[in-house]
């Protein structure tokens, strides 16, 4: 998953990063203030925005503004100083999901951000089930028919994205653009790699192969 940071604290945008990077294995870009923010936002496909209040050049309102009035569902959450009843009812009538008052727990952000991807996919379960595959999201662990299946970390990267979509065509280049940050097109010979990596562990022992490629357009994650 990718996520995109618009704070202009640099230490807890750091912070947040950090805690994405490492307690989710999220690609993450951050944007120092509202107007590059607003440009990423429109430039990338992000999983979730995670947008500051307080910001210069742009505030986050009218962030949030700009990017509903693109008609990007995105899921939004708003980290703020303000938790009044009139501020919140605001913040949800603008278009954001979900807001965060500060300080918080970074434990809270990620299980918060964790959720809104979930429930943006039409996967409000932090368990996926496709056929006899399950992922658990919060312990980051795979089974099929029963057997746990050890994945690298970009391995599970890719399987939790596809999930997040079964039976859909997700092409190569969508995978690197929510797998990696900015750098992504470095990184364009590597998706065959774990595919195969993949095929290899899930369909041990199965007569089904799980993930399908369609020539020329991209991978099915089968049930």
């Amino acid at each position: 998953m990718r996520v995109l940071i618009v704070e202009d604290e640099p230490r807890l945008a750091e912070n947040i990063a950090r805690a994405l990077r490492e307690g989710a294995g999220y690609a993450v870009d951050v944007a120092p203030d509202g107007q590059e923010g607003l440009f990423l936002a429109e430039s990338n496909a992000y999983d979730i925005v995670l947008l500051d209040l307080m910001l210069p050049r742009l505030d986050g309102m009218q962030v949030l503004a700009r990017i509903r009035q693109a008609g990007q569902h995105t899921p939004v959450l708003v980290l703020t100083a303000r938790d009044d009843k009139e501020s919140v009812v605001a913040l949800l009538n603008a278009g954001a999901d979900d807001y965060l008052t500060k300080p918080f727990d970074l434990g809270e952000l990620l299980a918060r951000s964790k959720a809104l991807i979930r429930r943006g996919k039409g996967q409000p379960s932090p368990v996926l089930t496709i056929g006899d595959l399950t992922l658990n999201t919060v312990s980051r662990t795979v089974q099929r028919g029963g057997r746990m299946i050890t994945l690298t970390a970009m391995e599970y990267r890719v399987l939790e994205y596809l999930a997040h979509r079964p039976r859909a065509v997700v092409s190569k280049t969508e995978l690197l653009e929510h797998l990696y940050d900015y750098n992504w097109e470095k990184f364009s010979n590597v998706i065959e790699v774990y595919i195969s990596g993949l095929r290899r562990k899930l369909d041990d022992g199965s007569s089904r192969q799980l993930i399908r490629t369609l020539r020329g357009q991209g991978y099915i994650l089968e049930g």
